[in-house]
């Protein structure tokens, strides 16, 4: 293996914007992806293998798969646990949309259970209040790296028959109490978007500790094809392949994970420590000394729309928090879910990322200090 060349933090001017996030892509990266084009083939292979073989490595799961998409990998691990019309699934509606769409679009009915007061962490006991005879699975969402009550949910999932995947898409490297978010539930599901700590632009992986349904999760990647010597179809699927340019960028950005968050929980601290002093703006907790990985600063105030405007001014990009899932028409109900509902209102995101320099951090908090309060 080449020696990992560290990712080099860009220089911003200080007439420069302060971007909401900054990830780059390194040399490494690079030279793989250049040694990858000058083969004869370079769809899924041998460089999605070795990827897939450190995310293993990584986050010590037996298997897992790189697909297109956290969006598509949330579906499939739904398709391998038999999910379809006629069936329920728990989600969280303080999620981004993708998580529901995943079941609906499935023909699951979606049932929304509210956040916690204080984290944006799934309420356990509104799980409980929703399951019914048709209940099948349930999805906790790992936001911004914070870990569910995976042993109660997990007991919970058991004595009710549900299976539990784990939307760990924000949430890549990020430990809890019983391992790595994503890795102990029957499924956990990661993204590779340009906002998410392992980044390919787009992308995603699938880990699960079941032999059977890893085998059930490769032949859900190809058509519902288990090898292409026989060609047999087994089972409905569709082209979830993933392609090995992208592999070349996602092996050196899966090696460089501890490097990554490092740099984002340093950058968490920084704010932590900055904004202790300013009543008007609190961060929302992440407990990066327990291991947990703060991927963003996320940030919540009553004047969340003066203070987004004020910073704009001053050259810092900010934004708001994902709309909870309620906000959508086709999954209104007309049910209130207050404690999402306050995170929907008052949350937004402060410049953050693994390559984003402190100073431009610095930068950010000093500008917050300026905000003329009444």
């Amino acid at each position: 293996m080449r020696k990992l060349e560290p990712s080099k933090t860009p220089h911003i001017n200080a007439e420069d914007e302060v971007p909401w996030w900054l990830t780059v892509i390194g040399k490494n990266e690079i030279a793989e992806v250049s040694k990858t084009m000058a083969k004869k083939s370079f769809s899924m292979g041998a460089v999605t293998a070795e990827m897939e073989a450190e995310i293993v490595r990584q986050l010590d799961v037996p298997y897992a798969l790189c697909t297109t998409s956290g969006s598509m990998a949330l579906m499939m691990a739904l398709m391998a646990g038999g999910i379809g019309p006629g069936d329920e699934v728990i989600i969280p509606t303080r999620t981004f949309i993708a998580t529901a769409h995943a079941a609906s679009l499935l023909g699951a009915k979606v049932a929304l259970v509210d956040c916690l007061k204080a984290s944006t962490a799934i309420d356990i006991d509104h799980v409980a209040e929703n399951i019914t005879p048709r209940t099948k699975a349930v999805m906790p969402v790992h936001l911004n790296g914070r870990g569910c009550d995976m042993t109660a949910l997990n007991a919970l999932a058991k004595e009710n028959g549900m299976i539990v995947i784990e939307d760990a898409c924000q949430a890549m490297f990020s430990r809890g109490p019983d391992g790595y978010q994503g890795t102990v539930g029957d499924f956990g599901c990661f993204s590779f978007g340009m906002a998410k700590l392992v980044s390919t632009g787009q992308g995603g992986a699938i880990v699960t500790r079941d032999k059977e349904m890893y085998e059930k999760l490769s032949i859900i990647r190809n058509h519902g094809v288990a090898d292409v010597v026989s060609h047999a179809y087994l089972m409905p699927a569709h082209n979830f392949k993933f392609n090995d340019i992208q592999a070349s960028i996602g092996l050196w950005q899966v090696r460089r994970g501890p490097e990554k968050v490092a740099h984002v929980n340093a950058v968490y601290k920084r704010y932590l420590e900055g904004l202790e002093d300013l009543p008007f703006i609190d961060l929302i907790p992440v407990d990066v000394d327990k291991g947990e990985t703060a991927l963003q600063a996320e940030v919540m105030s009553e004047e969340r729309d003066q203070i987004m405007a004020f910073l704009a001014g001053e050259g810092v990009q900010t934004r708001k928090l994902t709309p909870c899932v309620h906000t959508a028409p086709h999954f209104d109900n007309g049910e209130a879910f207050p404690n999402s509902e306050r995170f929907n209102s008052f949350g937004f995101k402060l410049p953050s990322g693994p390559n984003l320099p402190l100073d431009c951090v610095d930068r950010t908090i000093a500008a917050l200090k300026k905000y003329p309060q009444a």
